[in-house]
């Protein structure tokens, strides 16, 4: 996964503090919409520089996808396939089906919230400044305030 920040300062020889804006969804164009009045958000955060990148430059971060991917998957798969395989059993067995669809679902979202408890906390995403964005290409969503 790769991002777009600016580096605030270096912390030590290869680690520099960055800023990203995170925004809502829904763009935060709100005047055009009459919405909700979406908040931005200013996250702050450490990054592995071994390019170097100065204070007040706009650069390119890298993580790996594959903690993102993996409690996606149990976020959103997990009580799916459990509420299928409850409906199922309940309706062959006890003529149920929707009340154990419902368990199912609601074991499955229980279990995402353990995984997340347990061990996407202890882990620590490592963020790596690998390059510097294309100066030809336009902003992008949220760069401006980079800025």
């Amino acid at each position: 996964m790769q991002q777009k920040v600016r580096v605030l300062r270096w912390l030590d020889e290869n680690t520099a503090e960055v800023v990203r804006i995170r925004e809502s969804a829904c763009s935060g164009d709100c005047h055009k919409c009459a919405g909700c009045g979406a908040a931005r958000e200013t996250i702050v955060f450490q990054a592995e520089n071994p390019i170097h990148a100065k204070e007040g430059e706009l650069v390119i971060i890298s993580s790996e996808s594959a903690s993102v991917l993996k409690a996606a998957a149990i976020l959103y798969l997990v009580p799916v396939v459990l509420f299928i395989g409850f409906f199922l059993l309940g309706e062959t067995a006890w003529k149920q089906g929707t009340l154990m669809g419902g368990v199912g679902f609601v074991l499955g979202i229980a279990g995402a919230v353990l995984y997340d408890r347990l061990v996407l906390r202890k882990q620590k995403t490592v963020y790596t400044i690998t390059g510097y964005p294309d100066t030809q290409g336009a902003y992008t969503k949220g760069e401006e305030e980079l800025d």
